[in-house]
């Protein structure tokens, strides 16, 4: 098995703490910002970054479902890192600084991921398929903190 990440990222026309607290908001605002690829949204404990446990369902493609129940936690300050209990994928949000009122969002996901030729093309794929819908929520980010 094989880790699998992908990575992308944007610069905000927001400061960073507007940025983080955004994201960190999974009571109200994180809902808001969720492509058509996450399904059954719930907050279950918490809301608002450290602390906080939430369900989705991620459809990456028309055939795989991933159902994700993931802990967040604030490792450091401009960070949020979303463990997925039902499996090892983890998210890392970072926010910092990126000049006079902008800021750099980067969001890395990785995983174990399959063996043999699924892996193979698991690992070549996956990525690409991942940063395209975190490139939508990025977009629907920029657009909720630039208002």
């Amino acid at each position: 098995m094989a880790q699998v990440e992908a990575t992308t990222e944007r610069i905000i026309s927001a400061d960073a703490e507007k940025v983080f607290d955004a994201l960190a908001d999974y009571e109200n605002t994180r809902a808001k910002l969720l492509p058509e690829h996450f399904s059954e949204y719930e907050v279950r404990e918490g809301g608002d970054g450290e602390g906080t446990l939430v369900h989705w369902k991620l459809q990456a493609t028309s055939k795989r479902i991933r159902d994700c129940l993931l802990e967040v936690a604030e490792p450091t300050d401009g960070q949020l890192v979303e463990k997925d209990r039902n499996s090892s994928m983890v998210t890392t949000w970072t926010v910092t600084p990126a000049g006079e009122g902008k800021s750099k969002a980067v969001v890395t996901t990785v995983w174990n991921g399959a063996g043999g030729i699924g892996g193979f093309f698991e690992k070549t794929f996956a990525p690409k398929g991942l940063g395209r819908i975190y490139d939508e929520l990025l977009a629907k980010l920029a657009a909720e903190v630039e208002k």
